[in-house]
Protein backbone atom coordinates (compact mmCIF):
# COMPACT_ATOMS: atom_id res chain seq x y z
CA UNK A 1 0.00 0.00 0.00
CA UNK A 2 2.97 2.49 1.30
CA UNK A 3 4.79 1.68 -2.31
CA UNK A 4 1.55 2.46 -4.22
CA UNK A 5 1.26 5.99 -2.59
CA UNK A 6 5.21 6.41 -2.90
CA UNK A 7 4.34 5.93 -7.05
CA UNK A 8 1.46 8.29 -6.68
CA UNK A 9 3.97 10.88 -5.12
CA UNK A 10 6.91 10.17 -8.50
CA UNK A 11 4.06 10.83 -10.51
CA UNK A 12 2.92 14.57 -9.12
CA UNK A 13 6.78 15.32 -8.77
CA UNK A 14 7.65 14.49 -12.31
CA UNK A 15 4.70 16.54 -13.44
CA UNK A 16 6.32 19.42 -11.30
CA UNK A 17 8.87 20.89 -13.63
CA UNK A 18 5.90 20.61 -16.54
CA UNK A 19 3.52 22.59 -14.04
CA UNK A 20 6.04 25.30 -12.84
CA UNK A 21 7.35 25.70 -16.99
CA UNK A 22 3.64 25.72 -18.14
CA UNK A 23 2.27 27.85 -15.33
CA UNK A 24 0.11 31.11 -16.93
CA UNK A 25 0.93 29.31 -20.68
CA UNK A 26 -2.36 29.72 -23.03
CA UNK A 27 -2.97 26.44 -24.87
CA UNK A 28 -5.11 25.63 -27.22
CA UNK A 29 -6.86 22.50 -27.51
CA UNK A 30 -8.47 21.43 -30.62
CA UNK A 31 -11.16 18.41 -29.65
CA UNK A 32 -12.46 16.41 -32.84
CA UNK A 33 -12.86 13.21 -35.30
CA UNK A 34 -14.67 9.86 -33.46
CA UNK A 35 -13.14 10.43 -30.04
CA UNK A 36 -15.36 12.82 -29.54
CA UNK A 37 -18.64 10.60 -30.09
CA UNK A 38 -17.66 8.31 -26.99
CA UNK A 39 -19.16 9.74 -23.56
CA UNK A 40 -16.21 8.40 -21.87
CA UNK A 41 -13.10 9.80 -23.81
CA UNK A 42 -15.01 12.89 -24.31
CA UNK A 43 -15.11 12.73 -19.82
CA UNK A 44 -11.86 12.08 -20.19
CA UNK A 45 -10.47 14.73 -21.94
CA UNK A 46 -12.77 17.44 -20.42
CA UNK A 47 -11.36 15.94 -17.06
CA UNK A 48 -7.63 16.59 -17.94
CA UNK A 49 -8.63 19.98 -19.42
CA UNK A 50 -9.92 21.20 -16.32
CA UNK A 51 -6.66 19.19 -14.47
CA UNK A 52 -4.41 21.83 -16.81
CA UNK A 53 -6.54 24.86 -15.66
CA UNK A 54 -6.27 23.66 -11.85
CA UNK A 55 -2.24 23.62 -12.54
CA UNK A 56 -2.44 26.66 -13.56
CA UNK A 57 -2.59 26.88 -17.78
CA UNK A 58 -4.97 28.71 -19.87
CA UNK A 59 -6.72 25.99 -21.94
CA UNK A 60 -8.76 26.85 -25.01
CA UNK A 61 -10.66 24.43 -26.76
CA UNK A 62 -12.24 24.74 -30.27
CA UNK A 63 -14.24 21.86 -30.89
CA UNK A 64 -15.23 19.64 -33.91
CA UNK A 65 -19.11 17.96 -34.94
CA UNK A 66 -19.15 16.46 -37.90
CA UNK A 67 -20.91 13.12 -36.49
CA UNK A 68 -23.60 15.20 -35.13
CA UNK A 69 -23.94 17.58 -37.99
CA UNK A 70 -24.64 14.58 -40.38
CA UNK A 71 -27.06 12.98 -37.63
CA UNK A 72 -29.34 15.67 -37.78
CA UNK A 73 -28.89 16.47 -41.71
CA UNK A 74 -30.21 12.89 -42.49
CA UNK A 75 -32.75 13.16 -39.42
CA UNK A 76 -33.68 16.21 -41.63
CA UNK A 77 -33.50 14.75 -45.22
CA UNK A 78 -30.92 16.96 -45.65
CA UNK A 79 -28.61 15.24 -48.58
CA UNK A 80 -24.42 15.35 -47.38
CA UNK A 81 -22.29 16.12 -49.83
CA UNK A 82 -18.42 16.77 -49.99
CA UNK A 83 -16.06 18.92 -52.67
CA UNK A 84 -12.59 17.79 -52.10
CA UNK A 85 -13.42 17.36 -48.53
CA UNK A 86 -15.13 19.98 -47.81
CA UNK A 87 -18.21 19.92 -46.55
CA UNK A 88 -21.54 21.36 -49.52
CA UNK A 89 -22.73 23.91 -47.34
CA UNK A 90 -26.53 25.04 -48.73
CA UNK A 91 -28.71 27.61 -46.92
CA UNK A 92 -30.67 24.73 -45.08
CA UNK A 93 -26.80 22.86 -44.04
CA UNK A 94 -25.72 25.96 -42.85
CA UNK A 95 -28.49 26.01 -40.97
CA UNK A 96 -28.51 22.84 -39.05
CA UNK A 97 -24.68 22.86 -38.74
CA UNK A 98 -25.25 26.51 -36.57
CA UNK A 99 -27.63 24.55 -34.46
CA UNK A 100 -25.98 21.73 -33.73
CA UNK A 101 -22.47 23.23 -33.04
CA UNK A 102 -23.98 25.78 -30.89
CA UNK A 103 -27.18 23.52 -29.20
CA UNK A 104 -25.81 20.54 -29.02
CA UNK A 105 -21.82 20.01 -29.19
CA UNK A 106 -20.74 23.15 -27.53
CA UNK A 107 -23.58 23.16 -24.80
CA UNK A 108 -22.42 19.82 -23.88
CA UNK A 109 -18.88 20.27 -23.41
CA UNK A 110 -19.37 23.58 -21.04
CA UNK A 111 -22.01 21.63 -19.29
CA UNK A 112 -19.00 18.75 -18.66
CA UNK A 113 -16.81 21.24 -17.43
CA UNK A 114 -18.50 23.10 -15.20
CA UNK A 115 -19.71 19.66 -13.62
CA UNK A 116 -15.70 19.24 -12.76
CA UNK A 117 -15.71 22.90 -11.21
CA UNK A 118 -14.09 24.47 -14.09
CA UNK A 119 -15.25 27.70 -15.15
CA UNK A 120 -16.29 27.75 -18.79
CA UNK A 121 -17.72 30.40 -21.66
CA UNK A 122 -19.30 29.02 -24.63
CA UNK A 123 -17.83 31.14 -27.76
CA UNK A 124 -19.45 31.60 -30.79
CA UNK A 125 -17.33 32.00 -33.46
CA UNK A 126 -19.73 33.82 -35.03
CA UNK A 127 -18.61 36.21 -32.21
CA UNK A 128 -14.64 35.99 -32.42
CA UNK A 129 -14.02 34.51 -36.08
CA UNK A 130 -14.02 36.89 -39.03
CA UNK A 131 -14.65 34.78 -42.43
CA UNK A 132 -13.93 34.72 -45.97
CA UNK A 133 -16.17 32.62 -48.30
CA UNK A 134 -13.77 30.52 -50.11
CA UNK A 135 -14.39 27.94 -53.19
CA UNK A 136 -12.10 24.88 -54.61
CA UNK A 137 -11.34 23.63 -58.05
CA UNK A 138 -11.94 20.40 -59.19
CA UNK A 139 -9.06 18.19 -59.39
CA UNK A 140 -9.20 17.37 -63.54
CA UNK A 141 -10.58 20.26 -65.15
CA UNK A 142 -9.33 23.10 -62.96
CA UNK A 143 -12.83 24.75 -62.85
CA UNK A 144 -13.24 26.61 -59.36
CA UNK A 145 -16.07 25.12 -57.49
CA UNK A 146 -19.07 26.67 -55.52
CA UNK A 147 -19.21 24.71 -52.18
CA UNK A 148 -21.91 27.67 -50.37
CA UNK A 149 -21.77 28.79 -47.13
CA UNK A 150 -17.82 27.56 -46.76
CA UNK A 151 -15.08 30.27 -45.43
CA UNK A 152 -11.55 30.38 -43.73
CA UNK A 153 -10.94 32.66 -41.00
CA UNK A 154 -8.90 35.68 -41.91
CA UNK A 155 -9.02 37.76 -38.39
CA UNK A 156 -9.68 36.28 -34.54
CA UNK A 157 -11.01 39.04 -31.90
CA UNK A 158 -8.08 37.79 -29.61
CA UNK A 159 -8.72 40.74 -26.66
CA UNK A 160 -12.04 38.79 -26.48
CA UNK A 161 -10.89 35.46 -26.30
CA UNK A 162 -7.78 36.98 -23.64
CA UNK A 163 -10.78 39.32 -21.50
CA UNK A 164 -11.78 35.38 -20.52
CA UNK A 165 -8.71 33.74 -20.38
CA UNK A 166 -8.00 36.85 -17.66
CA UNK A 167 -10.58 36.20 -15.71
CA UNK A 168 -9.92 32.55 -15.17
CA UNK A 169 -12.87 31.25 -17.83
CA UNK A 170 -12.36 28.34 -20.01
CA UNK A 171 -13.19 29.46 -23.62
CA UNK A 172 -15.30 26.91 -25.58
CA UNK A 173 -15.45 27.64 -29.08
CA UNK A 174 -18.23 26.64 -31.85
CA UNK A 175 -15.86 26.98 -35.50
CA UNK A 176 -18.17 29.13 -37.21
CA UNK A 177 -17.46 32.95 -38.96
CA UNK A 178 -19.07 35.75 -39.89
CA UNK A 179 -18.16 38.01 -42.51
CA UNK A 180 -18.18 41.92 -42.74
CA UNK A 181 -22.17 41.81 -43.42
CA UNK A 182 -23.01 39.45 -41.10
CA UNK A 183 -23.04 36.04 -43.49
CA UNK A 184 -22.26 33.02 -41.80
CA UNK A 185 -19.45 31.02 -42.94
CA UNK A 186 -18.59 26.74 -42.21
CA UNK A 187 -15.01 26.63 -41.51
CA UNK A 188 -12.94 23.45 -40.87
CA UNK A 189 -12.24 23.04 -37.08
CA UNK A 190 -8.70 21.83 -37.41
CA UNK A 191 -8.05 25.20 -39.73
CA UNK A 192 -9.36 27.59 -37.33
CA UNK A 193 -7.91 26.20 -34.44
CA UNK A 194 -4.59 26.79 -36.15
CA UNK A 195 -5.41 30.42 -37.02
CA UNK A 196 -6.74 31.19 -33.82
CA UNK A 197 -3.74 29.21 -31.75
CA UNK A 198 -1.36 31.71 -34.56
CA UNK A 199 -3.10 35.04 -33.39
CA UNK A 200 -3.08 34.12 -29.74
CA UNK A 201 0.82 32.79 -30.23
CA UNK A 202 -0.53 29.77 -27.84
CA UNK A 203 2.48 27.96 -26.32
CA UNK A 204 0.82 24.69 -27.67
CA UNK A 205 -1.24 23.81 -29.75
CA UNK A 206 -2.70 20.31 -29.53
CA UNK A 207 -4.59 18.33 -32.27
CA UNK A 208 -6.92 15.37 -29.91
CA UNK A 209 -8.53 12.90 -32.88
CA UNK A 210 -8.65 9.40 -33.45
CA UNK A 211 -5.40 8.46 -34.27
CA UNK A 212 -2.08 8.19 -32.65
CA UNK A 213 -0.60 10.83 -34.86
CA UNK A 214 1.26 10.82 -38.06
CA UNK A 215 1.09 7.45 -39.23
CA UNK A 216 4.26 6.46 -41.96
CA UNK A 217 1.62 3.37 -43.12
CA UNK A 218 -1.94 4.13 -41.94
CA UNK A 219 -2.46 0.72 -41.55
CA UNK A 220 0.18 0.68 -39.18
CA UNK A 221 0.25 2.72 -35.39
CA UNK A 222 3.51 1.13 -35.04
CA UNK A 223 5.13 3.43 -37.57
CA UNK A 224 4.33 6.94 -35.41
CA UNK A 225 6.41 9.48 -36.44
CA UNK A 226 7.25 11.29 -32.83
CA UNK A 227 8.88 14.50 -34.45
CA UNK A 228 8.33 16.36 -37.60
CA UNK A 229 10.36 19.51 -38.13
CA UNK A 230 8.15 22.13 -40.11
CA UNK A 231 10.75 22.19 -43.32
CA UNK A 232 10.31 18.43 -43.66
CA UNK A 233 6.69 19.04 -44.65
CA UNK A 234 6.76 19.80 -48.11
CA UNK A 235 9.46 16.56 -48.64
CA UNK A 236 7.02 14.16 -46.43
CA UNK A 237 4.36 15.51 -48.88
CA UNK A 238 6.32 14.65 -52.03
CA UNK A 239 7.39 11.59 -51.29
CA UNK A 240 3.34 10.55 -50.00
CA UNK A 241 4.45 10.11 -46.39
CA UNK A 242 1.75 12.49 -45.74
CA UNK A 243 -1.60 12.60 -47.82
CA UNK A 244 -5.24 13.70 -48.33
CA UNK A 245 -5.99 16.02 -45.16
CA UNK A 246 -2.93 15.58 -43.30
CA UNK A 247 -1.05 17.93 -45.65
CA UNK A 248 -3.15 21.23 -45.45
CA UNK A 249 -3.29 20.30 -41.63
CA UNK A 250 0.56 20.19 -40.85
CA UNK A 251 0.68 23.18 -43.28
CA UNK A 252 -1.35 25.26 -41.12
CA UNK A 253 0.49 23.64 -37.71
CA UNK A 254 3.59 25.07 -39.39
CA UNK A 255 2.28 28.53 -39.96
CA UNK A 256 1.00 28.40 -36.84
CA UNK A 257 4.28 28.02 -35.67
CA UNK A 258 5.93 30.44 -37.73
CA UNK A 259 3.71 32.66 -36.34
CA UNK A 260 4.59 32.52 -32.50
CA UNK A 261 3.20 29.13 -31.85
CA UNK A 262 5.60 27.56 -29.54
CA UNK A 263 4.96 23.64 -30.63
CA UNK A 264 2.18 21.49 -31.91
CA UNK A 265 1.16 18.21 -30.67
CA UNK A 266 -1.04 15.36 -32.51
CA UNK A 267 -2.17 12.59 -29.98
CA UNK A 268 -5.10 9.85 -29.48
CA UNK A 269 -7.80 11.55 -27.54
CA UNK A 270 -9.36 7.84 -27.39
CA UNK A 271 -5.88 6.77 -24.83
CA UNK A 272 -6.84 7.45 -21.18
CA UNK A 273 -5.14 11.02 -19.81
CA UNK A 274 -2.99 11.37 -23.91
CA UNK A 275 -3.21 14.98 -23.15
CA UNK A 276 -1.46 15.03 -19.59
CA UNK A 277 0.69 12.48 -20.64
CA UNK A 278 1.53 14.75 -23.56
CA UNK A 279 2.18 18.17 -21.34
CA UNK A 280 3.28 16.65 -18.02
CA UNK A 281 5.68 14.01 -18.53
CA UNK A 282 9.05 13.07 -19.48
CA UNK A 283 8.29 10.79 -22.34
CA UNK A 284 5.28 12.08 -24.17
CA UNK A 285 3.28 10.71 -26.69
CA UNK A 286 2.32 11.02 -30.52
CA UNK A 287 3.56 13.54 -33.21
CA UNK A 288 5.14 17.09 -32.37
CA UNK A 289 5.45 19.25 -34.76
CA UNK A 290 8.44 21.73 -33.72
CA UNK A 291 10.26 24.84 -35.94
Amino acid sequence: MMQKLIAKADVLIEALPYIQTFHNAVVLVKFGGSAMEVPEVTRSVLKDIVFMASAGMKPIVVHGGGKAINAELARQEIPTKFVNGLRYTCDRTIRVVDDVLHNTVNAELVRILAEYGAEPAPVSGKNVLRGQRITTKDKETGEELDIGHVGKVVNVDTPQIQWLLERGRIPVIAPLACDMDGRVYNVNADMAACVIAAEMKVRKLVFLSDVPGVLRDPQDESSLITTIQIGDIPHMAEEGVISGGMIPKLNSAADAIRAGVGKVHMIDGRLRHSLLLEIFTDHGIGTQIVP
